[in-house]
């Protein structure tokens, strides 16, 4: 499969590069990508509203970027092996869209 139809660069490009909260996500897996973190830590890490944190976390789930283990408030999340597998890719196209 050629570098261009990756279907995951399709994703990480819609995600991170393509939407409002893109930025927002970059920051929230590379903070994962550190350290395995509940909502609450990345909230006060990333000085972000804890909602919209849960909002973006939620988004990433859903698309297999980052998984999840424990309940409630002390859910602990962590990116996905597939997600620690691209790194890389995600690295490319933050870079792109941070460079413009």
């Amino acid at each position: 499969m050629s570098e261009s139809t990756h279907p995951l660069k399709y994703l990480l490009g819609w995600l991170i590069a393509g939407t409002r909260g893109g930025p927002t996500r970059a920051k929230i897996l590379m903070a994962l990508k550190e350290a395995p973190q509940n909502a609450n830590q990345l909230a006060n890490r990333l000085k972000l509203d804890y909602r919209t944190v849960r909002h973006h976390l939620e988004v990433l789930e859903k698309n297999n970027l980052v998984v999840s283990a424990g309940e409630g408030y002390g859910t602990t999340y962590f990116l996905s092996q597939i997600m620690e597998e691209n790194y890389a890719l995600f690295e490319e196209i933050v870079k792109k869209i941070w460079k413009k």
